[in-house]
Formats: C-alpha cells, structure tokens, sequence
C-alpha cells in the first residue's frame, strides 16, 4: 500500500489517476496475489524463526528424508521451486524466482491482506486489477510431486518437464477468485482481469459459475491464444470457433496478441503480416489487449547476455523476455524520447523512424491504420457488440468472418499469405453482391467492392460493409 520511490511518491499517483480520468481513461494496477519480494516486510518477518507470527504468511517446509527439497516442483524460471534458508533449517516456495517467495493462501490471514490492499488502492479509485498467475495461488496440500510431461523433449525448456498438476491450477483457486470478485463487486464500474495460460476449457472455468444472475469470477480472463498458435489462418480461425463454443453464458469474450512474457507481434509474424494482426485483434468478439508498441510495429531488440535483467536469461541463457520490453519508442529524439537519462534496456537500432511521432505524420503507417480500426470499432455496433461467425474463404490462407448487429453486417478478410487471393462471399452465405470497402491495411483503398469476388492484396485484411 505504498509507492516505490523508483516510481514516485503516492500523491503523485493521485495526480496521475485524477489526469487519466480527466481524459477518459481508466487505470489498472497489477495486483501479484502469488508471491511478494523476498524484501517485503511480511518475509522479512516470516524467515526470523518458525515461531515467527508470519511464518505461515509463506509456504515453509523440512527437507525430504535424507535431505533436499521437499519435492520436484519446478520454477518457471529454471531450476528448483524450493531454496534453502540455513538459518531455519527449512525450504521456503517460489514458483517463479527466489526473491519472489510465495505466499500461502490457505492462512485466512494472507487472503484477508491482501483484500485490504485491493481495498486500498480501490478506495483510491483505481479501476480495477490485472491478477498476475491468476491460477498459482492454491497449491496442493500434500505436496505431491507434479508428474512428468509426455510431451516434453530434448532441447526444450528445463521448466516445461513436468505438468504442474500439484503445484498450480488447483480447483481450489476458482474460490480465491470468488472472494477477490466480491471485493471488486463492493465498488461500482470496477474490473478484475486474469493472467491464465491455458487450455480454453480450463480458461473459461476463471469466469467463475452464475450467481445472481451474472458470472462470479474474472470479468476478463486473459485468452492468450494469438500469441501461443502458429500464424495459419487455419489455425486462428479453429481457435475462435473452439473459444467461442467454450464461454460461458454470459461471458465477454478476451483477445490478447502480445504481452511482456512472449516475442513480439512483429518479431513473430514480420512487418506485413504485423498490420494483419492488428485488423484481426480489433475486429475479433471482445475485448482486444494490445501490448505496448505494437501498434508502430516495434520488434523485439537483441539483449546481450551480460546487460539482461531478466531473471529468466539469468538462470536459463537464450529464454530471457528483455527483448520484448525495451522503452516505448516516441520520437527521434535521445532515448526515444523515453527518458532524459540512459534507460534500463538497449533501444532499436530503428527507433529515428519507427516511432509515434513519425507515424501520427503518416497516413499509411501501422499507427494510422491501428487508429482507423479503433475509430471504426466505435462507431459500428456489429464491430464493438456484433456476433461472429467464421466462414469459408476458399483459401487455406485466407481468413473469413462476419459480425454482425440487429440488421447492420460486416465483412472481414485476412489474407495471412504473400500471394493474390480472390473470396467468394456470396458463397460462404452472403446477401448483397456489393459492399463497402471500410477500412485496409494497404491503407487508402476505398469504394465500393464485389462481395463475389474480393481481390486481396498479398498480406491484405479488409473490413466491409455489407
């Protein structure tokens, strides 16, 4: 319930919330209910003694007999989740780095702070949390080893030999989600996301169940499947129907296409195909995330070794996440315009010309193209509100759906691939022969066009009106 004075001082976070709102802008805070630094107070406390008032606040355990970690829990990070603490004789949790203990959520006392702490900045009036691991929190009681992966094999990563059955996504998280919905619910307007990588049917479950008249647990848990499925056309346009057939009644579908964990957008799809991702976000059901950066097309800048900060890099060389979390490119000038001082990571080598200040020059640049999308997006219900429902392109490349609202129709195509294609849509069950040309990623083609045979560009999208 303070500010790091790397950050500022919690007046000036004040001030910055009251601008954001003044601007129409919400503001979350990323909650991390799993663990804390090994530097918080309540660790400092609970690694004095076993007798410690907060030893239980942290998941503490005797060595295996003979010695060793009490069981093969793996952190996401590399190497074991258990570190030795000599002076108590006795392993304490982290799933992720040492520094980063976790807390134990079966004391009635850690959940009851750390709801405290979500009433604090609530209170405060921040608009909601992002709960990072949103599925780590409840561990399994006994300990047991988490079996081996059957699909893991030489060459990937060391932390992925296990299926963490024992140490995560226990069923008993959903009702940790519960209580941390009704501390949300007790203020008016507020949002709980969740950070869950997973399969869909899992995902859907952080929903929660339907209580009085309306689902009881994240409003948006995190679908991450445009970052985790390879870029294929067929592919994408599975996952939007298997997503789809999945949610809740009730449920507001969540698009994610890059974040601070995995290579960026542009990095993984190339420049071209970095425009198609972006039409594909903001025209898909629910609600899209975008990372920062992308929507100028920033690709992930190479780290050396020796200047990481990543722990991840630290403890596993090759699999660090600093090249996707460098500063935010705003202009030409020193530092990209970032800071006044040299900043923690490289900058691009690009960054003179890929930035916001020369793209807002740009009518063609991906930020023009990202701000047409959203202007569109708010002014078409079949785009903000709309049904979906994919449909057949004739090309394995090429990625086809309407949306659609009372009787308002729109059309998009995706062509994912570097050749000419042409799309029938008065053979996937259209109803007009003409339609309008709304938006392109080849940006300024306009007009009208013939839903029955739509040329599209190589690595063309198109929104239309139909």
């Amino acid at each position: 319930t303070c500010v790091d004075p790397l950050f500022g001082t919690l007046p000036e976070f004040d001030q910055l919330l009251a601008a954001a709102h003044r601007r129409g802008l919400r503001v979350l805070l990323d909650l991390v209910p799993n663990h804390t630094s090994d530097e918080h107070p309540w660790f400092v406390e609970s690694r004095r003694g076993r007798s410690d008032p907060k030893r239980d606040w942290y998941i503490w355990r005797d060595p295996k007999p003979g010695g060793g970690p009490p069981n093969n829990w793996l952190s996401h990070f590399g190497g074991s989740a258990w570190t030795y603490d000599r002076a108590t004789r006795q392993y304490y949790l982290h799933l992720f780095d040492p520094k980063q203990p976790d807390l134990n959520w079966a004391n009635r006392a850690v959940r009851n702070a750390v709801y405290d702490a979500m009433r604090f900045w609530l209170d405060r009036g921040v608009d909601g949390f992002r709960v990072d691991v949103v599925g780590g929190m409840v561990k399994d009681p006994q300990f047991r080893d988490d079996p081996p992966n059957p699909d893991w094999k030489r060459g990937d990563p060391a932390p992925h030999k296990l299926l963490r059955v024992h140490s995560m996504n226990r069923p008993g998280v959903h009702a940790v989600v519960r209580e941390m919905r009704r501390v949300t619910d007790a203020y008016q307007d507020r949002v709980l996301i969740g950070e869950y990588y997973g399969p869909f049917e899992r995902l859907v479950r952080f929903y929660g169940r339907h209580h009085g008249g309306r689902l009881d647990g994240c409003h948006l848990p995190f679908n991450f499947a445009l970052i985790a499925l390879p870029w294929d056309a067929a592919a994408v346009r599975a996952a939007v129907d298997r997503y789809e057939a999945s949610l809740p009644e009730g449920a507001w579908p969540s698009w994610v296409l890059g974040n601070h964990d995995r290579p960026r957008v542009a990095s993984r799809v190339g420049a071209d195909q970095a425009r198609v991702a972006q039409m594909l976000l903001l025209t898909l059901r629910g609600t899209p995330t975008m990372y920062y950066g992308d929507e100028i097309g920033m690709a992930d800048v190479p780290v050396p070794h020796q200047r990481a900060l990543d722990p991840v890099e630290k403890r596993v060389p090759g699999h660090g996440r600093d090249p996707a979390r460098t500063p935010m490119q705003w202009s030409a000038d020193r530092y990209a315009g970032f800071s006044a001082h040299r900043p923690w990571l490289p900058l691009a080598r690009d960054y003179a010309a890929v930035n916001v200040a020369a793209q807002r020059r740009d009518p063609r640049s991906l930020l023009s193209l990202v701000r047409r999308l959203l202007q569109l997006r708010r002014a078409t219900p079949a785009l903000a509100l709309g049904d979906i429902a994919t449909l057949e392109s004739g090309h394995d490349d090429v990625l086809a759906y309407a949306r659609t609202c009372g009787g308002q129709r729109v059309l998009v195509a995706l062509n994912f691939g570097p050749h000419k294609r042409c799309v029938d849509f008065l053979a996937a069950g259209g109803r007009h022969r003409v339609g309008t040309i709304l938006c392109s990623t080849s940006m300024g083609r306009t007009g009208a066009a013939d839903l029955a045979s739509l040329q599209l560009r190589p690595n063309e999208g198109v929104v239309l009106g139909a």
